[in-house]
């Protein structure tokens, strides 16, 4: 322990099985994106994309509502404004929510991908923080139901999230 933070000291991370449930909640996903897309006749790249981050940001919502004190005090650990506004922690896991619905609604849609944007680029760069200190605790990101470790790949997930909104801002 190094200034009040876990610092990394083995390989956990390293191993594909760190990162099982996230695998599957990637694959599960895509699938429900793929399954809502077919059945409202919409295949097409915008339509599987709006699936896509709708479900994953509901079920990534619902993780954290699960434990909202436990999210927002693991949140606190690395995102840049949830360390100094601590209530950040508890309206986070609703703005994913919103978005999620927004998402899957085709609500307000130039509105929503800005704050796709906005929300998981400024994440990404608790994520660098974070990882540059060294830390090393379980992501906050999947609430404290599903143990995987805060790296890289949740850096990727952020800016997966920024680059499809990307995308479908340029295809508004």
């Amino acid at each position: 322990m190094t200034n009040g933070h876990h610092v990394r000291v083995d390989n956990r991370g390293s191993a594909i099985e760190d990162y099982w449930p996230l695998l599957c909640l990637v694959i599960v996903t895509a699938l429900g994106a793929l399954a809502l897309s077919a059945g409202f006749g919409d295949l097409t790249l915008r339509g599987l994309m709006h699936g896509y981050m709708g479900l994953f940001l509901l079920i990534f919502s619902l993780l954290k509502l699960f434990d909202l004190e436990g999210f927002k005090d693991g949140f606190a650990m690395y995102d840049l404004l949830a360390r100094r506004v601590p209530f950040y922690g508890y309206v986070y896991p609703f703005l994913e929510l919103a978005l999620a619905l927004a998402y899957l609604a085709f609500a307000v849609p130039t509105a929503t991908y800005a704050a796709t944007i906005a929300l998981f680029g400024f994440g990404a760069l608790g994520v660098v923080s974070a990882l540059r200190r060294g830390l090393d605790i379980d992501c906050p990101c999947m609430g404290n139901v599903l143990a995987v470790p805060l790296s890289t790949v949740t850096l990727t997930e952020d800016a997966a999230m920024v680059a499809m909104a990307l995308v479908l801002l340029a295809m508004a």
